[in-house]
């Protein structure tokens, strides 16, 4: 009696990674953003100028991130139903499932954190967007992209606003929610798109298509805005909401002079720079990350055997980013910066190795897996079950 022996895990994994129900297209697109933000981190990039190719990888800065955080709605959407709404009584299970999500990858991002790298480690921000979408998950794709679009359109002008009447407060909390480099609430304007993305089924060709008509429309928009303010290099986004707090001042109408509430606006709407969380930015680099993820899905098909490693890297993004954060800490020591663009291609070569050999021998990450197995413990899930049921919201 003859057996059929079962093929090697590398030629098995080489057919079956990326396939469906998993969408390779997303997964290449994250491991774009991972090498993106090590490139943003460690790379030493000039200015960008179209017409000199040397000068595209500036490109990575700001924009890596925002590709991220639209890949964060997405997979949000995703781990909710798909193009699924979720029943009602399913909810609870989801919140908690959500809350566990986030608890760990704050406390990951806290850990990072205090290794004391140059870098503004984006995961305690993730974290946190898990948990500030669950009264959001029941909402149709077409809220989500209008409560997106205000969030582009309106909140920079009246953040800035704000912030210049109030007197440029500062403070953990005001940084976190509102002018840090990560404020919340202009995220909440990618991982909302993001979300409506996957709700839209992201990975057929006419969404891909569609996807990518829109990114580009907003990329000349929001790129178009920025290049008739005006606005070079205002920096971080502390910066475009007037800076440092007033102070020694004889009277509130004094303070409120030199904080310049109209300017404020003006350069919230118009700023475009990397962080600079201006209308422009957001718009711009928001068409762009949607970009990326349509081009990603589009070429995923035709490219995949080229494109796998890419995609291994993808499936981990949590376990990538966090070992490209200790080995910065590891080389640069703590509080060091070490900019070298050899340093950011032996990343990107060992990240690609590591992740591709680790997905062919165990499958999903590790950090992955401990985020999966606390979500499951928070929501008393059994392994194996699914937890998502619910009605379409294309049909």
């Amino acid at each position: 009696m003859s057996t059929v022996s079962k093929p090697p895990p590398a030629s098995r994994w080489f057919h079956e990674f990326g396939r469906a129900p998993r969408i390779l297209g997303l997964d290449v697109a994250r491991g774009l953003a991972i090498l993106g933000m090590a490139g943003a981190h460690i790379g030493e990039t000039e200015a960008f100028d179209p017409f000199d190719l040397s000068t595209w990888t500036d490109l990575v800065h700001g924009r890596s991130s925002i590709l991220f955080a639209v890949l964060a709605g997405i997979s949000i959407a995703l781990m909710t139903g798909r193009s699924v709404l979720p029943d009602p009584e399913r909810m609870p299970s989801l919140r908690l499932q959500l809350i566990g999500r986030g608890a760990v990858i704050f406390l990951i991002g806290l850990a990072l954190e205090m290794l004391n790298t140059p870098i503004a480690v984006i995961l305690t921000l993730y974290g946190l967007l898990y948990v500030a979408v669950i009264p959001f998950l029941r909402w149709q794709p077409w809220k989500l992209l209008i409560a997106a679009g205000i969030l582009a359109l309106a909140a920079p002008a009246l953040l800035a606003l704000l912030a210049a009447l109030t007197l440029n407060p500062t403070g953990a909390g005001v940084s976190l929610v509102l002018y840090g480099s990560y404020p919340i609430t202009a995220w909440l304007a990618f991982v909302f798109a993001g979300m409506a993305l996957g709700r839209l089924r992201v990975e057929k060709l006419e969404t891909a298509a569609i996807t990518l008509s829109a990114g580009v429309g907003l990329m000349v928009v929001g790129y178009g805005l920025g290049l008739v303010g005006g606005v070079t290099r205002l920096g971080s986004g502390s910066a475009i909401f007037g800076g440092e707090p007033a102070a020694g001042w004889s009277s509130y109408s004094d303070a409120l002079a030199a904080a310049d509430p109209g300017g404020a606006v003006v350069r919230a709407i118009f700023a475009v720079e990397p962080h600079s969380g201006g209308t422009a930015e957001i718009l711009g680099s928001g068409g762009f990350a949607l970009s990326v993820i349509a081009l990603c899905v589009l070429l995923s098909g035709p490219l995949r055997a080229v494109l796998l490693p890419l995609g291994a890297l993808g499936s981990m993004p949590l376990s990538a980013y966090s070992v490209h954060v200790v080995s910065v800490a590891l080389v640069a020591g703590p509080g060091g910066f070490f900019p070298s663009n050899a340093f950011w291609l032996a990343t990107a070569v060992a990240l690609l190795l590591a992740t591709t050999l680790w997905s062919i021998l165990f499958g999903r990450g590790p950090l992955e897996r401990l985020v999966g197995w606390v979500a499951s413990r928070m929501a008393a899930v059994p392994p194996g079950r699914p937890v998502i049921t619910g009605r379409r919201v294309d049909s």
